[in-house]
C-alpha cells in the first residue's frame, strides 16, 4: 500500500500498519511527539491500522487535531480522578475545546475551586502511572449494561440517543473506562503540564429544563513552561480587559435598560470617530462610495435574501401596518436594493459599495462579553459587484486593504479560506467557481493560508483573517465572502459589452468587522495605551499651580487651534499626582508649565515613550506631534 504523507512524499508497506508504526517508520522523533492522525482528512487514533492507499498526516499538538487529542485525554485523566477522589460522582461529557478541556459532572459533594488542589494531584499520579488508553467497542446493549452497573445515567442516556447503526466505542484507562469516540493519546504520560482553571454550571445537554451541572474547566500542555506562558497570558488578558479599561478611561458603559446594547461616551466617540475618519479615507483613496440603508425592512427582503429561513432565530422582528418587518441583522440585501435602483453597465463594474451600517442580532444574554459580543453593533460593509473576469483582481485589492489597516496598528494575522457548510445554498458549481476563485487570488499573492472545512457563509465560502494581538491571542476580524447566490435571488443584472444581460458576482467584505468588537480589541492590544492619533486625549496640560493657569490656557488654545485633542488640570493638587493621574489616563503626552516654562515661553513635556522628554519650544512640541498624528505613527514605549 501507498502512504502519502504530508510533504507529498509516499512510504510504501506491504502490510497493514498503525497510524503510530508509520509515524515511529518516520522518525522515532516524530513519533514522542505525535498525538493523533488524519487519514484522508479524517481524524484517527494513533493505533488506527492502516491497510490501504491513502493521504496520512500524523498530528502533534502543534496541531489543532493534535491539541484536540491531548486535551481531549487530560479531560479523561481528569474524571478518573474525580471517580477515585469522589466515586458517587456521575460522569456526563467532557470534550477538548480551543484553550483547554471540560467535564460536566453531578457530584453529591459540592465542588468548589479549594478541591482544585486534590484533583490536580490525582490527575499527576494517572500521568505517572503511564496507563495505556485502549479502544474498543461494544454492542449497543451490552454498553447500556455496562454503563447502567457502573451507575452512570448520563452515558446510557447518550447511547440510547445514537442512531441504531452507530459504532458504540469506548476508551479504558487502568480502572476508568469511558464512553468515547476520541482519537486520544496512546497513554497517559504525555500529559504532564496540567491546570484547571474555573468551575460553572452547565445544565444537562444545554436545556434549562435539565439538571445543573458542575462543569470543571482545565487545560493541558506539552511542558510547564507553555502552561506557564498561558497562565501569565491570562493574568495580562485581565489587567487588559476592555471592560475594565472602557470604564476607567470612560469609553462606553452598559445598562440594565440594555443588555448587550453599548453606550458610547464622548472619548470613546472621539475613538470612533477617528477610526471611521481613517477608514473613509483609505476608502475613498481605494475607489468605494459610501451609502446607508434603512435599519428596518420587511419580511419579502429578508425571504428573498435567504435570511428568514437561514437566520430568523437571530433577528428582532416587528409588525408595521399588518405586515412583517425585521431589523437588519445584515447591511447586504440594502446595499442589493442600492445596486437594482438604476440599471447597470459593465463599464461601471467593478462597482463597490461601502456601508457602516448598525444591525441587530440577537445573542443569548449568556453569550454577551463588553464590547466582544453585543446585540448591536457598526459593520464596516462593503459589497463589491464585478463581471467572473474581475474576481481575482478585486479579491486581491481587498486583500491588500485588510493587511494595510492591520499593519497600521501592528498586528500580525493569519488567513484561513472557509469552504461550503451543511446549510448552504447554490449549485455545486457555483460554490466550486467562488471557492477556486478565492484560493486562486491567495496563491496569485504567495500568501499563507489554511483550509477550514464547511465554515463558509451559507451563501459562499469566504477568507477569513485571523489577528494575532500583542500578549497572542487571536481575533477573527476581516473577512472577504465571495457570493453568487445573493445576485440570483435578487435579479440583480449588467449590461455586458456584448450588449446582453448578465448576472454580476459580488464581494462581502469587512475591515474592522464589527466597529465596537475592534475597538475593544485594540483597547486590550494596546492594553488602553492608544497611539497618539487615536487617543481620545493627545495632550494633558499640567500647571503646577494656578498661578500658571493663564499661561496653560494659552498653551492648550495653541494646541486646540492646531487640532491636537487636549485637556488642562486645573485642580490644586501637587504635580506629582497630576503627572500619576495623567499617566493612568494613558495620555500619550503631558505638558508641565509652571514659572520657568512661562518665562521661557517653552513647555516640559512628558510622555508615555520616554518618560521625561526635557523642556521643548511649543512650536517644536506641536509640529512633532501634528507629524506623528499625521503618519499615524505607533511609538515603542521604553518605560512604564
Amino acid at each position: 500500500m501507498k502512504i502519502t504523507l504530508k510533504d507529498g512524499s509516499v512510504k510504501e508497506y506491504e502490510q497493514a500498519k498503525s497510524v503510530f508504526d508509520i509515524a515511529k517508520d518516520i522518525s522515532e522523533g516524530l513519533a514522542r511527539v505525535a498525538c493523533a492522525g488524519e487519514i484522508d482528512g479524517e481524524r484517527v487514533d494513533l493505533r488506527t491500522m492502516v491497510d490501504k492507499d491513502c493521504s496520512l498526516n500524523i498530528l502533534t499538538f502543534e496541531d489543532k487535531g493534535g491539541r484536540d487529542a491531548f486535551r481531549h485525554t487530560a479531560a479523561h485523566i481528569m474524571a478518573q480522578a474525580i471517580k477515585r477522589l469522589y466515586p458517587e460522582t456521575k460522569l456526563a461529557i467532557g470534550p477538548s475545546i480551543d484553550d483547554g478541556f471540560y467535564y460536566d459532572v453531578d457530584s453529591e459533594k459540592v465542588l468548589t475551586t479549594d478541591d482544585f488542589a486534590a484533583i490536580e494531584a490525582e490527575m499527576k499520579k494517572i500521568v505517572k502511572e503511564n496507563l495505556t488508553l485502549e479502544r474498543f467497542e461494544l454492542p449497543r446493549e451490552e454498553a447500556i449494561k455496562f454503563f447502567q452497573e457502573k451507575n452512570e445515567p448520563y452515558k446510557v442516556e447518550l447511547i440510547e440517543d445514537l442512531p441504531e447503526d452507530a459504532v458504540i466505542s469506548l476508551y479504558r484507562q487502568g480502572e476508568f473506562t469511558d464512553l468515547c469516540a476520541g482519537p486520544h493519546l496512546m497513554s497517559t504520560k504525555p500529559v504532564k503540564a496540567i491546570k484547571l482553571m474555573k468551575l460553572a454550571g452547565a445544565y444537562w445537554r444545554g436545556n434549562e429544563k435539565n439538571k445543573m451541572l458542575t462543569r470543571i474547566y482545565g487545560t493541558a500542555y506539552t511542558k510547564n513552561s507553555e502552561l506557564k506562558a498561558y497562565v501569565h497570558m491570562l493574568e495580562e488578558a485581565k489587567k487588559r480587559d476592555h471592560r475594565k479599561l472602557g470604564k476607567e478611561l470612560n469609553l462606553f458603559m452598559f445598562s440594565e435598560e440594555g443588555p448587550g446594547f453599548p453606550f458610547f461616551l464622548p472619548k470613546g466617540m472621539v475613538l470612533k470617530n477617528t477610526l471611521m475618519e481613517y477608514w473613509r479615507e483609505i476608502h475613498e483613496r481605494e475607489g468605494y462610495v459610501e451609502i446607508s440603508t434603512p435599519m428596518i425592512l420587511n419580511r419579502h427582503l429578508w425571504e428573498t435574501s435567504g435570511h428568514w429561513d437561514h437566520y430568523k432565530e437571530n433577528m428582532y422582528t416587528t409588525q408595521i401596518d399588518g405586515e412583517d418587518f425585521a431589523i437588519k441583522p445584515m447591511n447586504c440585501p440594502g446595499g442589493m436594493l442600492v445596486y437594482k435602483s438604476q440599471p447597470r453597465s459593465y463599464r461601471e463594474l467593478p462597482l463597490r459599495l461601502a456601508e457602516v451600517g448598525l444591525v441587530h442580532r440577537h445573542e443569548k444574554s449568556g453569550a454577551l462579553h463588553g464590547l466582544m459580543r453585543v446585540r448591536c453593533f457598526n459593520q464596516d460593509d462593503a459589497h463589491i459587484f464585478m463581471t467572473p473576469e474581475q474576481i481575482r483582481d478585486e479579491i486581491k485589492g481587498v486583500v491588500r486593504l485588510i493587511s494595510e489597516v492591520y499593519e497600521l496598528f501592528g498586528f500580525q494575522y493569519f488567513i484561513e479560506l472557509s469552504t461550503r457548510p451543511e446549510d448552504s445554498m447554490g449549485s455545486d458549481e457555483d460554490w466550486e467557481m467562488a471557492t477556486n476563485g478565492l484560493r486562486e487570488a491567495l496563491e496569485d499573492m504567495n500568501l499563507d493560508y489554511t483550509i477550514n472545512e464547511g465554515d463558509g457563509a451559507f451563501y459562499g465560502p469566504k477568507i477569513d483573517f485571523h489577528l494575532v494581538d500583542a500578549i497572542g491571542r487571536t481575533w477573527q476580524c476581516g473577512t472577504i465572502q465571495l457570493d453568487f447566490q445573493l445576485p440570483q435571488r435578487f435579479e440583480a443584472e449588467y449590461i455586458g459589452a456584448d450588449g446582453e444581460i448578465h448576472r454580476p458576482i459580488m464581494i462581502h467584505r469587512v475591515c474592522f468587522g464589527s466597529i465596537e468588537r475592534f475597538i475593544g480589541i485594540l483597547t486590550e492590544h494596546f492594553a488602553g495605551k492608544f497611539p497618539t492619533w487615536l487617543a481620545p486625549v493627545q495632550v494633558k496640560v499640567l500647571p503646577i499651580s494656578d498661578k500658571y493657569l493663564d499661561y496653560a490656557h494659552q498653551v492648550m488654545d495653541r494646541l486646540k487651534a492646531e487640532g491636537i485633542r487636549c485637556e488642562i488640570d486645573e485642580r490644586a493638587e501637587k504635580i506629582g499626582y497630576k503627572i500619576r493621574e495623567a499617566r493612568n489616563e494613558r495620555i500619550p503626552y503631558m505638558l508641565v508649565v509652571g514659572q520657568k516654562e512661562e518665562e521661557s515661553k517653552v513647555v516640559s513635556v512628558r510622555s508615555r515613550f520616554e518618560g521625561d522628554e526635557g523642556q521643548k519650544s511649543l512650536d517644536a512640541f506641536v509640529q512633532a506631534v501634528k507629524e506623528e498624528i499625521r503618519t499615524r505613527q505607533r511609538r515603542e514605549e521604553k518605560n512604564e
